[in-house]
């Protein structure tokens, strides 16, 4: 019995004070970057078309059927888990964890002060392996996500409400942090 205690004590030590090496830091960094981008092509190159073939009306109905599946297909195929959290809902899919707001608030905070917004790439509770990278919002995001008779025209918002009826995914102005890429690595 006190050989199970203290081998659990060791484990419990060492799990606590694990940390990642700066060339493990760059390399999930690396792979985060590269994820994270592929799920933002794959998602906006759709997106880009069904605007192209009809506007919001299209594009706002794809992104609510479509999104996850896209992001679950790639996270499938990078042995991740892939998520986009916002403190601004638009789907109860983005809903942020409390380690995720926190990061969503301090890239908000950082980008006030001017300063460059970095992924940060950290172990969780459980020793996994964490990368986090700010969305920023983009000139063509703003049709959906922007300012009612600015930015985004009544009609967009009237579907974007009929879709998601208790969004609150709006009201952004370009290069504002929207969220963050999510991803946790499963090796």
């Amino acid at each position: 019995m006190k050989k199970i205690l203290i081998f659990t004590m060791l484990i419990s030590l060492f799990s606590c004070n694990a940390t990642l090496s700066e060339k493990e830091k760059q390399e999930y960094s690396t792979k985060g970057k590269e994820i994270s981008k592929a799920t933002f092509d794959a998602l906006s190159s759709q997106l880009k078309a069904k605007m192209k073939a009809g506007g919001p009306a299209e594009a706002v109905p794809f992104c609510n059927v479509q999104a996850a599946p896209i992001a679950q297909q790639l996270s499938e195929k990078y042995d991740v888990v892939i998520k986009r959290a916002s403190d601004k809902l638009r789907s109860c899919d983005n809903e942020p964890s409390e380690r995720e707001l926190e990061i969503i608030n301090n890239y908000k905070n950082l980008l006030e002060q001017g300063k460059e917004l970095q992924p940060i790439v950290e172990l969780d509770s459980t020793n996994a392996k964490h990368f986090y990278a700010p969305i920023i919002v983009k000139a063509n995001c703003l049709v959906c996500h922007g300012k009612v008779n600015e930015t985004m025209t009544a009609k967009t918002d009237s579907i974007i409400k009929l879709t998601y009826p208790f969004d609150i995914a709006t009201g952004y102005n370009e290069g504002d942090v929207r969220g963050v890429w999510s991803i946790a690595f499963n090796k």
